[in-house]
C-alpha cells in the first residue's frame, strides 16, 4: 500500500477497463501533510497519544466500551449492612459500659483472682485486695491491672461488636478529606478522656495513661524517671502518639500528607508506556523502527489513526525488514490512505481505534439492566456489525444522530487505517459528515456531482447484472416473480453486450423492455444469425404481450430513472461511474445522497439496487482483509427476499449492513420475521408502536425470573383473650388481623414485552441486543443514547 494505484482501480472485477478507469475524484485543495486535529474530543485528543496508547482495555462483554473500563464491584445492600453494623456496635458498646461499671464496683466474680496470683501476698492485707499502707508497689499494680482489664474489655467489645468492619464501612470508605476529618474529631474526643486533668476537666480519665505510668514505675523501681522533665514529657508524648496512631491509620492522615507533598513537588518524567514505546517491534528486533515511531508519538506528529494504521500493518506484515524500511522512510505517514488523509475533518463521537469501537451511549441505571453493567459505556465494532444491525424507531428518536452517524464515522476512520470500507446511503441533507470525510460522494440527479453510479456493479456477466436490476426494479412487488424478471432482463442485456461491448443505458434498456420494434431490429441485426445471444433475444420477443410477461412492469419501474433530472446519469459509455465492487477490494469511504425530494420512488429503487449489489459483491470477493459495511439510513421498502438471504450470509464474508427503519411496517409482512432472524443486532428506539414491539419481543424470546407472591390470610383466634385483643386492634386500625404468606417461584417471561417497548422506554433511550460473529450474545438492555 505504498502507492495509491491499487485504490484507484474501482471498477471491481479485473480486466483492462479496471486499470484504465480510476474513480473520478472531486477537485479539492491539496491535502495537509500533518494530520488535522479533530474538533471533538475523542480519547486520543483529551490527553497525549502516549496516554491513549497506554490506557487499559480489558476484555469485557460484547458491546461494552473497553477504553479504561473498570468492572463494578459486587452489589451490596449498603444501607442494610450499615444498619446491622450500627446495631451490633451500639449493643456491644452498651454491654461494655455495663461490664466496666460492674468492674469498677468490684462486683464481678473472681475479679481480683489473677492479680492475687501474679503478685506477692505481702503486698495485701490478708484475705483482701487492699494494699498495705507502706507498699506503694501494690497501688501501682492495681492501676496496671485495671488498665489491662480495660484493654481486654475494649478488645472483646471491638471483636464481638464488629467495630473493625464498622469503622471501615462508616469512615475508611469515605473520600478524603472527609475521612481524615472524621478520624481527627474522634481522636480529639478520645484525648479529652485520656488527659482530662491537662484540659482542666473534672471527670475521671480512661485507664490508659495511668497504667502506663505505673508500669514504668514498677519496672524502674521508683519515681525518679519523672524528676527529669525531658523524660517525663517524652513519656507523655509517646502515650499521646500511641493513642493517635490508630486514628491516623483509620483517617489516612499519612496518605493525605503524601498526596499534598506530591502535588506540591514538581512532576517527575513518567516512564514510557510499553505500547507507546512499540514494545512489539522491539521484541521482534526492530529497534530502529520502534525508536522512530516512539519519537513520532512523543513529538505529537502521530495521532490515533496513525497508531492504529501502523499497528494493523505490523500485525499483517509478512516481512518485518520491509516493514521497518517503510517506517524509517515515511515515519508516521507510513501506509497512509491513498486520499492522503490521516484523520477526519471533524468527529461527532468518541472512538477507540485500537479495538475499532465507537461509543454510542451508556447502559442505563435501570432495574432491567444487570447491576454489573449499569453506567458502563455502550460501543459498536466490526465484530458486532458483522452480524448486521437493525434499528427501528420513529423520526426524531435518534437513529441518525445516535447510531448511524457514529457508526459511519467509525468505519470511515477505520478505512483510513486500511481495515474497512464503508458505503453510506442516505437522503440529501442527512448530516453524516462533510464531503471531505469521504473519498467518493455520489449525488444522482445533481449536475454538480462529480461521480456517477454504475447500475451494473462493473460486472461482465449478464445474468449477474440482471439479478441486481431485477431486485432493484421489482424486488418489492409481490405480484412480480423476481426470477422471471431477472431472466427477461438477461435476455436483453446479454445480446446488447455482445453487440455493443457494454451494457445499455437506461433509455435504451427501457425501449428494449417495452418492445420497441426499431430498437429490437437494430439489436438483432448486430448479432450473428447462429449466435446463442440471438436465440436469447428471440425468446424474449416471443414473450412480449403474454400474460406473465414482466417486461412492462420492468419498463414502468425503469422509467423512474429515465427522467430529465437523471439525464446523463447511469450511462456506462458516457461516464466513469462508481461501482460497488470497489468496496470489495479497497478501503473506500463512499456516500450516496439520494434525491428523495420529488423522487422518492427512484430513491427507493436505487437503495434496493445498492443493497442487492452489496450483498452479492462482497460475498464473492477473493480476499477478505478488510471489513465492508453498507449503512442505509432509511431502509424503507429496500429489503427483498433475496437480500434477506444475502444479509444472513454476510457474517462469513467479513461484511455487514446497518438498516434504519421508521417502523417495521416498511418491510413486507412475509419478510419481517426472516429479517429479524437474519440480523444479529437489534435496536428498538423510544416511541416504537406495540406492533413493532411485538416483533422485537418475539425475536428476543423469554427468560426465567423469580417472582414473589404475597397472600394475606385472616387470623381466627380461638382463645377469648386473643379474640378480644384482635377485636381491639381491628377497632383501632380499621383492618382485620391477617398474616402474610409469601410464595417464591420461577416463571418464564418475555425479556421486553411489546407494551414495555412502546411505553416504558424513556426519550433518548433504546433497547439494544447484540451478537458477535463468534456467536457471543448480549441480552436486550436499556441504553441511554445521551450518556
Amino acid at each position: 500500500m505504498d502507492s495509491d494505484s491499487g485504490m484507484r482501480e474501482t471498477h471491481g472485477a479485473g480486466g483492462d477497463r479496471q486499470a484504465a478507469a480510476p474513480v473520478p475524484r472531486p477537485a479539492r485543495p491539496p491535502r495537509p501533510t500533518a494530520p488535522p486535529m479533530p474538533r471533538q474530543a475523542p480519547p486520543a485528543a483529551r490527553g497525549s497519544v502516549s496516554e491513549w496508547l497506554a490506557a487499559r482495555r480489558p476484555k469485557a462483554q460484547p458491546g461494552v466500551w473497553r477504553y479504561e473500563y473498570v468492572p463494578r464491584p459486587p452489589q451490596q445492600d449498603t444501607s442494610a449492612i450499615g444498619r446491622k453494623l450500627l446495631t451490633w456496635m451500639a449493643l456491644s458498646f452498651l454491654v461494655g459500659v455495663l461490664l466496666w461499671s460492674l468492674w469498677r464496683r468490684g462486683t464481678l466474680p473472681y475479679q481480683w483472682a489473677p492479680l492475687k496470683i501474679f503478685t506477692p501476698d505481702g503486698w495485701w492485707w490478708p484475705g483482701t485486695t487492699t494494699p498495705r499502707e507502706s507498699n506503694s508497689k501494690a497501688w501501682d499494680a492495681l492501676v496496671v491491672y485495671e488498665g489491662v482489664a480495660f484493654a481486654l474489655l475494649v478488645f472483646l467489645v471491638g471483636r464481638f461488636g464488629a467495630w473493625a468492619e464498622g469503622i471501615r464501612h462508616f469512615i475508611v470508605r469515605r473520600p478524603q478529606p472527609a475521612r481524615a476529618i472524621v478520624a481527627a474529631v474522634a481522636a480529639v474526643g478520645v484525648l479529652v478522656f485520656v488527659w482530662p486533668d491537662a484540659l482542666g476537666l473534672s471527670w475521671r480519665p480512661l485507664p490508659i495513661a495511668d497504667p502506663v505510668l505505673s508500669l514504668v514505675v514498677l519496672i524502674t523501681g521508683g519515681y525518679g524517671v519523672f524528676e527529669v522533665p525531658v523524660l517525663a514529657y517524652l513519656l507523655y508524648a509517646l502515650i499521646t502518639a500511641a493513642v493517635l496512631w490508630p486514628f491516623a491509620r483509620i483517617g489516612g492522615w499519612l496518605d493525605v500528607w503524601s498526596a499534598r507533598r506530591k502535588k506540591e513537588a514538581p512532576p517527575r518524567p513518567a516512564a514510557q508506556p510499553a505500547r507507546a514505546a512499540w514494545a512489539q517491534l522491539r521484541e521482534a528486533g526492530q529497534d530502529r523502527a520502534a525508536d522512530v515511531l516512539t519519537a513520532e508519538v512523543a513529538g505529537g506528529r502521530m495521532n490515533d489513526v496513525d497508531c492504529a494504521r501502523v499497528t494493523h500493518a505490523w500485525r499483517h506484515t509478512a516481512d518485518p525488514a520491509a516493514f521497518a524500511k517503510t517506517v524509517l522512510k515515511q515515519g508516521a505517514g507510513a501506509w497512509a490512505h491513498p486520499s492522503g488523509q490521516r484523520d477526519l475533518p471533524a468527529r461527532a463521537a468518541a472512538h477507540d481505534l485500537l479495538v475499532g469501537q465507537v461509543r454510542i451511549g451508556s447502559y442505563a441505571s435501570d432495574e432491567r439492566n444487570p447491576y454489573a453493567l449499569r453506567g458502563a459505556g455502550v460501543a459498536l465494532d466490526p465484530s458486532l456489525l458483522g452480524t448486521s444491525l437493525l434499528a427501528v424507531g420513529p423520526p426524531g428518536a435518534g437513529k441518525t444522530a445516535g447510531v448511524v452517524r457514529p457508526v459511519v464515522e467509525s468505519l470511515a476512520l477505520q478505512a483510513l487505517t486500511g481495515q474497512c470500507a464503508v458505503l453510506a446511503v442516505c437522503a440529501q441533507g442527512t448530516p453524516l459528515g462533510p464531503d471531505d470525510a469521504y473519498d467518493v460522494v455520489v449525488r444522482p440527479g445533481d449536475r454538480a456531482s462529480v461521480h456517477d453510479l454504475d447500475l451494473y456493479a462493473d460486472t461482465t456477466d449478464a445474468d449477474e447484472a440482471a439479478g441486481f436490476l431485477a431486485e432493484g426494479l421489482v424486488g418489492d412487488l409481490e405480484s412480480v416473480d423476481t426470477g422471471r424478471a431477472a431472466t427477461a432482463l438477461a435476455q436483453l442485456l446479454g445480446p446488447y453486450r455482445e453487440a455493443h461491448g457494454a451494457f445499455p443505458a437506461v433509455p435504451v434498456l427501457r425501449e428494449l423492455l417495452e418492445g420497441e420494434p426499431e430498437a429490437l431490429a437494430d439489436l438483432k441485426g448486430r448479432l450473428m444469425a447462429d449466435s446463442a445471444m440471438r436465440r436469447e433475444l428471440d425468446a424474449r420477443q416471443r414473450q412480449f404481450g403474454t400474460a406473465g410477461d414482466p417486461g412492462p412492469m420492468l419498463a414502468d419501474r425503469l422509467a423512474l430513472l429515465d427522467r430529465p433530472v437523471f439525464s446523463g446519469f447511469f450511462d456506462p459509455a458516457a461516464s466513469r461511474p462508481f461501482s460497488v465492487r470497489a468496496l470489495a477490494h479497497h478501503p473506500l469511504r463512499v456516500r450516496v445522497d439520494l434525491p428523495e425530494q420529488g423522487h422518492e420512488e427512484a430513491s427507493r429503487l436505487l437503495a434496493r439496487l445498492l443493497l442487492a449489489q452489496f450483498t452479492s459483491v462482497v460475498r464473492g470477493r477473493a480476499g477478505r482483509s478488510h471489513f465492508a459495511c453498507l449503512v442505509l439510513d432509511d431502509a424503507a421498502r429496500t429489503v427483498t427476499a433475496e437480500t434477506v438471504r444475502g444479509i444472513q450470509r454476510l457474517r462469513s464474508a467479513h461484511a455487514g449492513v446497518v438498516l434504519g427503519l421508521r417502523t417495521i411496517g416498511e418491510v413486507a409482512e412475509p419478510l419481517q420475521g426472516p429479517l429479524y432472524a437474519a440480523v444479529g443486532c437489534r435496536m428498538a428506539f423510544s416511541g416504537v408502536t406495540t406492533w413493532d414491539g411485538r416483533r422485537f419481543a418475539e425475536a428476543w424470546g423469554t427468560e426465567w425470573v423469580e417472582t414473589e407472591e404475597v397472600a394475606q390470610h385472616a387470623v381466627f383466634a380461638q382463645q377469648p383473650l386473643t379474640r378480644a385483643l384482635h377485636k381491639a386492634r381491628q377497632m383501632v386500625t380499621g383492618k382485620a388481623v391477617t398474616t402474610d404468606a409469601v410464595t417464591v417461584r420461577k416463571v418464564e417471561r418475555e425479556r421486553w414485552s411489546a407494551s414495555d417497548l412502546a411505553h416504558a422506554v424513556p426519550p433518548g433511550h433504546a433497547v439494544l441486543s447484540l451478537t458477535t460473529v463468534r456467536g457471543e450474545h448480549a441480552p436486550p438492555l436499556l441504553v441511554d443514547l445521551r450518556g
